[in-house]
């Protein structure tokens, strides 16, 4: 959603690199270059001339530092502006001392609020509660029972005495639904209420109405993120004739411009606590500014990589993959690497997922051409394969390589590409292991053919005098079809593992990358034994 976003403020930087000093005229074109990307991503006007403000101030106040660029100390101050804009800090649900807590959700028809009470019922049965969905919704057609499917997708109870449809007495079942939430011992209440096309008078007053009749502990404002400024508009209506804690944005996933991120927590003043960012009832998240903000700047979001992780991998097998990679030649196999893609697939989609690494907006275009149906092949290869050809993969020959082909629906040169990754992937992994788990231990970097480069007792091994390498031959078979797939099977050289990464397995330029680096404390546990 911010894709234009980003572009746009990455130029307004790049102006300011190599510049030793920032004149007065600098920041006043960069300001003008922040405003209009602002404008061009529908921010409001209000919020976009209180942002420029601030950051001018800011800027004028802010000593030149020796240890920061002038342009990033700009970016720096932009950033801390894009937190407040977004809200500050992360909001979390406020929880009642005596059960249930209620929550209601309001907003316009279309912003998604019965959806997004699926989605809420879901993340709180994840937190260990017990959700209750009230269909308050009795003015659009067939609400009600598409609040029933979606609980039954969440697997959450649904209070529905009434067909909907246009009758029935909303604030009465609101109502209702108190004393069946104690009855039936749950501890969190949601309340879907009814939108309209747009704000008028009949919707906010029975939104009031409910308010009154349960007392919700946090109401929480359901924004389309698409609809731009007009969100603030919206927004104002509620807040005033209704009020509410905090703002979920839905369709965050969307290709819109992104100005009601940045518009609707200015405006009103109530954070922004969730967002909805796919279709499947997990695409639902708690909202961090701070993250969105770094992700604005194309800073990354590692936070919420590692926190996907944590969620879909599973310890014990990741110890175990761990320990087979530094375990040697053929500890990881091809069966370990598919469980541990199938782990990353759960994550959601691989471009989304390298979207979140810093530095990802440059290679947009390329992370857009990302095709997750390449891991379907992938697994269909390796499904073709015997348990004991994955287990390793220096028995495929040529004729085993054109079975799996035939098997899997793929050419034998994509078997081939897979085997061959695989095996220099494994190798570069165990070299880098090597060398996280010397330095550790006092080691040096990983060298060469898997020696270290300044460790002790390291060596290089050299070949003897005199020593001739015995020069091996090759034999062809007369069969076609096996001589077809022996050619094909044969491994290209001077393989850079680092290559389709565009990077180097170069020691010097390992020692560069690595120089400084800190392992997480949970890896450094699994590596350090």
């Amino acid at each position: 959603m911010f894709d234009n976003l980003q572009d746009r403020l990455s130029k307004a930087f790049r102006s300011l690199r190599g510049k030793g000093r920032l004149s007065d005229k600098d920041i006043e074109v960069t300001l003008g270059e922040i405003r209009i990307a602002l404008l061009e991503a529908d921010v409001h006007h209000e919020v976009v001339t209180s942002f420029i403000d601030k950051v001018r101030s800011q800027a004028d106040q802010v000593e030149l530092s020796a240890a920061i660029n002038p342009a990033q100390q700009i970016v720096k101050i932009v950033h801390e502006q894009l937190i407040d804009a977004l809200g500050g800090q992360t909001r979390n649900l406020q929880f009642a001392k005596t059960p249930p807590t209620v929550i209601m959700l309001a907003g316009l028809q279309g912003a998604g609020k019965t959806t997004l009470a699926g989605k809420l019922a879901w993340w709180l049965k994840e937190q260990g509660h017990s959700p209750l969905l009230v269909a308050a919704d009795l003015q659009r057609p067939n609400a009600v029972t598409q609040l029933q499917v979606v609980g039954e997708q969440a697997k959450a109870a649904v209070f529905a005495p009434e067909p909907g449809n246009g009758k029935g007495n909303p604030v009465k079942v609101a109502r209702k639904s108190m004393a069946y939430a104690k009855k039936s011992l749950h501890d969190v209440v949601i309340v879907d209420t009814a939108g309209r096309l747009g704000v008028d008078e009949e919707m906010l007053k029975q939104a009031a109405d409910i308010r009154d009749a349960v007392s919700p502990d946090e109401i929480l404002f359901v924004v389309d993120a698409m609809i731009g400024q007009d969100a603030v508009t919206t927004a104002r209506s509620f807040a005033d004739k209704v009020g509410f804690d905090g703002v979920v944005l839905t369709k965050l996933d969307g290709d819109a411009r992104g100005g009601a991120a940045l518009s609707v927590a200015t405006v009103t003043g109530a954070p922004i606590m969730f967002a909805s960012v796919g279709e499947k009832l997990a695409d639902f998240e708690v909202f961090h500014p701070d993250r969105m903000a770094g992700r604005i700047l194309d800073m990354g979001d590692v936070l919420t990589l590692i926190e996907q992780a944590e969620k879909h991998f599973d310890e014990e097998q990741a110890a175990e993959a761990a320990a087979k990679i530094m375990g040697g030649k053929g500890g990881f196999t091809l069966q370990d690497f598919l469980t541990q893609m199938q782990a990353v697939r759960k994550m959601g989609p691989i471009g989304k997922l390298m979207g979140m690494l810093p530095g990802a907006g440059a290679m947009a275009d390329q992370l857009n051409e990302i095709d997750d149906k390449s891991i379907n092949r992938i697994e269909a290869i390796i499904y073709s394969m015997t348990p004991a050809e994955r287990a390793d993969v220096g028995i495929l020959n040529g004729s085993r390589r054109l079975r799996i082909a035939q098997g899997s629906g793929v050419e034998v040169k994509e078997v081939n590409d897979l085997v061959t990754r695989f095996s220099e992937a494994r190798k570069m992994m165990q070299q880098l292991g090597g060398g996280m788990l010397g330095g550790l231990m006092g080691g040096g970097m990983p060298g060469p053919a898997g020696g270290h480069m300044g460790g002790p007792g390291s060596s290089m091994r050299k070949p003897k005098a005199g020593s001739k390498r015995k020069k091996s031959g090759s034999k062809v078979s007369g069969n076609p079809a096996k001589r077809a797939g022996a050619l094909a099977a044969q491994e290209p050289k001077d393989i850079d593992p680092l290559a389709a990464f565009g990077g180097s397995t170069e020691v010097e330029d390992m020692e560069e990358a690595m120089k400084g680096f800190q392992l997480p404390p949970s890896l450094a546990k699994i590596l350090g034994g």
